[in-house]
């Protein structure tokens, strides 16, 4: 430790430490504009000079490493002589423009020219004038005149979301910052570029003129788009969210959150709420009714059904559902008689839940997964995914750690990779075998034959004591998602590993908590399969969240299907009952996120119309239905008995711990067929009868959901669906099957399954396994080609 005395008062740091940071521990501020804490050291605004003994001029604070018995003065004469004086050069070309910058009232400038600036300007020239840049939908540099040059934004491209899409370019005084070749950001953390920035040059083109920082009530909430519960806090007027910045919580999401977070409250209010219970009559048109009808037709109606038919209720819930409103959707399951309810609705192996024991969780903590030495990544395409787990990897590989990825998207995650496999969805479960074979007859007086590619893999991964191994969507969605968590099991085992999975959901984990997947009852795909009668959905757009999601549309119109959604577009083509509940913002609740931490938050608008909470909703139904022990005050105490319940049904208390896989018993674990047919059975009955002359060609489709398509809200919120990866949805080929099927960059090709067809426009994947075809899911011109694992025939249009 390093001891050094600041404007009179001991303090010690570590070794390597700056003066800024010894300063933040004593809580003395110095101010500043380059520096951030969680970007590296530019020193390049000179706001923080301070005087050092025995240092003829003074020192930028941000640089200058502390060293024993050094003595600092941050307020001395000289020191703020070299503050005022550099404040003075900042202004002189900042134009005056308070009044209608956005970052009026938050400005780190504007505060810093109260305290350290002049009244006037001696500077009487023409101040220079930056040209606008267009970053795209979501980030505005409209007034790029206003950048002091403090490369944040720059700095945090490259450091954070591990990608340089904005740079300083020219000299001196005709120095800029700019995106290259007039290109958008493209980043899905590329937000916080407005965080950081210290001035209003870059800020939210969204929230553009909306709003004044100050007519603003900031309100705390948990976001539900992914797995890692970001902390965020919404910014109302008039009962509405018109921004959402992150809350600091180094645990969790530190002090980002994703573009997603960010700008997903423009889908909250929007023209297709639903703001009034409405039921369909019998020739077939919408009435609207008040809630006490709304409940008793709902409750009448069910009851009478289940009563004549056994086992005909099916439950379809959102990962997103709070623990208070999946913990009542069980008690209402289980009352009537049946266990059939799932969370799980993009799975196509019925044995996955049956195949995990306990709780799957991150395996690490969050925070965890910056300090790894070693990680292999499943699976995923995780910078679209779990974009702030994608950056904990990122700062964990810059450490030195060994990051692998084993997967068929081909998609760059922007990290520098130890190892990195490509194979064909049907082959994943047999490659990953390979590499645990070989691991697990590896001898330690041994070197790996790095001419062999497994070889080559299992010598990056290994020899590290903080490893993990981690699954991600595409291995719990796939058909044989059974097959590949063993497989991944057996890598964890012979890595000496933990075995961790990157949930999808907002509260998967506390889905398994209380047992709301399908281990006793049907899946979700079974139940579509077995045409139940009366289907409850809750918070879920069947066409988008569902595989085959056509089909199951049209299985839930013929039942008796209850919806409970915020959205009239959501379910008014299937439904035979509509109840407006109210999104994450207008209700209270807990999430569960991936590394297991339980996190609940409060509403922070009222609901819109008639809207309620749905937990609400929820206990009414449960009264009507007969439901025992289910008057609930509220949502803390539904999430304190769910919790105590689930604990005293678990073997394991502590939902921090990963559950070790099996297989059903009776049942094998290998590929399940989906519903157009095994990959292998389907490209083996495409070779048979073809000629080489014959255009149609089949591929293994590899699909996964865009990062903006993943949930309602996001899917209505109008800036995110104008990025680049939301306009329209594009095939993927490898460079050799391009030139197989002899088509270009750009040209059109015809698509067929079993399902459906279309034509779509084709671009080059050079690292994409031969043989795969990559395109998404989550766009209306895909949802007919059915199944994300289905075999595709391609034609040249």
């Amino acid at each position: 430790m390093i001891e050094l005395t600041i404007d009179g008062r001991p303090v010690q740091v570590e070794d390597g430490s700056m003066i800024i940071q010894a300063a933040n521990k004593l809580g003395i501020y110095i101010p500043h504009f380059c520096y951030h804490k969680k970007l590296s050291i530019a020193a390049s605004c000179r706001m923080c000079l301070v005087e050092v003994e025995k240092v003829p001029k003074a020192l930028p604070a941000c640089a200058t490493p502390v060293t024993n018995g050094m003595v600092v003065y941050t307020k001395s004469p000289k020191a703020k002589a070299g503050q005022e004086a550099v404040m003075e050069f900042l202004l002189i070309n900042h134009p005056l423009d308070c009044p209608v910058c956005d970052q009026g009232g938050e400005c780190q400038l504007q505060d810093l020219a109260v305290g350290y600036g002049y009244s006037t300007s001696r500077y009487d020239e023409e101040k220079r004038v930056i040209f606008h840049k267009n970053l795209g939908p979501l980030v505005s540099a409209e007034e790029m005149s206003r950048c002091i040059h403090c490369t944040r934004c720059v700095r945090f491209g490259q450091e954070i979301a591990g990608q340089m899409e904005l740079g300083m370019v020219y000299r001196n005084e005709r120095s800029e910052i700019t995106n290259f070749l007039g290109k958008a950001i493209e980043s899905e953390l590329s937000g916080n570029m407005i965080d950081v920035c210290p001035v209003g040059a870059l800020t939210s083109k969204p929230f553009r003129f909306e709003a004044r920082t100050w007519e603003l009530a900031r309100r705390e909430t948990i976001s539900p788009h992914d797995s890692v519960g970001s902390n965020v806090i919404a910014q109302i007027k008039n009962n509405e969210v018109l921004r959402v910045l992150p809350q600091e919580n180094e645990a969790v999401n530190e002090c980002w959150i994703s573009d997603k977070d960010r700008w997903s409250y423009e889908g909250l209010v929007t023209e297709d709420r639903l703001t009034t219970p409405m039921i369909k009559t019998t020739n077939n048109v919408w009435k609207e009714v008040d809630w006490s009808e709304a409940l008793n037709f709902v409750a009448d109606n069910i009851r009478e059904i289940v009563s004549n038919e056994s086992n005909s209720l099916g439950v379809l819930a959102s990962e997103s559902s709070t623990l208070e409103e999946l913990y009542l959707l069980k008690k209402i399951t289980k009352h009537l008689g049946s266990q059939n309810i799932d969370t799980n609705l993009r799975s196509n192996d019925p044995l996955l839940a049956k195949s995990i024991e306990g709780v799957p969780t991150l395996g690490v903590s969050i925070a965890d997964l910056s300090t790894i030495d070693s990680a292999v990544v499943i699976g995923s395409n995780l910078r679209k995914d779990h974009p702030l787990f994608a950056q904990r990897l990122r700062q964990a590989a810059k450490r030195g750690a060994s990051i692998a990825i084993i997967d068929s998207f081909a998609e760059d995650p922007k990290i520098e990779l130890a190892a990195r496999v490509h194979v064909k969805p049907s082959e994943l479960a047999a490659k990953i075998n390979e590499i645990s074979d070989v691991l697990a007859n590896h001898k330690e007086d041994e070197d790996y034959d790095t001419s062999d590619a497994n070889q080559l893999f299992a010598s990056r991964i290994s020899g590290f004591e903080n490893s993990v191994v981690l699954v991600g969507n595409a291995v719990t969605n796939a058909p044989n998602a059974s097959e590949l968590l063993l497989a991944a099991q057996k890598l964890a085992k012979s890595m000496g590993a933990k075995l961790g999975f990157l949930t999808s959901g907002a509260n998967t984990v506390g889905s398994y908590t209380l047992g709301t997947v399908a281990r006793d009852g049907l899946s979700a795909k079974e139940m579509i399969q077995e045409k139940l009668s009366v289907f409850i959905v809750h918070n879920v757009e069947p066409k988008f969240d569902m595989e085959n999601g056509l089909q199951a549309q049209k299985v839930l119109a013929d039942s008796f299907a209850v919806a409970l959604t915020p959205y009239v577009s959501a379910a008014v083509d299937w439904a035979k009952v509509m109840l407006p509940i109210g999104p994450f913002t207008e209700t209270s609740g807990t999430y569960i996120n991936a590394e297991g931490r339980r996190q609940s938050f409060k509403g922070v608008v009222s609901g819109l119309g008639e809207s309620r909470p749905a937990w609400k909703v929820l206990r009414v139904l449960c009264n009507l239905l007969g439901v025992p022990d289910s008057n609930f005050n509220d949502s803390d105490e539904i999430a304190n008995i769910a919790i105590s319940e689930s604990r005293q049904n678990q073997t394991s208390n502590n939902i921090l711990e990963v559950g070790g896989l099996k297989s059903a018993e009776g049942t094998s674990v290998a590929a399940s067929a989906s519903d157009e047919g095994s990959a292998e059975d389907a490209s083996g009955d495409a070779a048979k009868g073809s000629t080489k002359e014959e255009a149609p060609i089949m591929f293994e489709r590899i699909s996964e959901v865009p990062i903006y398509k993943t949930d309602a809200i996001v899917r209505r919120a109008h800036s995110l669906q104008q990025t680049e990866i939301s306009l329209s949805p594009c095939v993927q080929l490898s460079k050799i099957d391009l030139e197989k099927l002899e088509v270009s960059c750009g040209d059109s090709v015809k698509l067929t399954s079993d399902s459906g067809s279309g034509e779509f426009t084709v671009r080059c994947n050079e690292i994409l396994p031969e043989g795969v075809i990559r395109i998404s899911q989550g766009f209306e011109e895909t949802i007919k080609l059915g199944n994300s694992y289905s075999m595709i025939k391609v034609e040249r249009v």
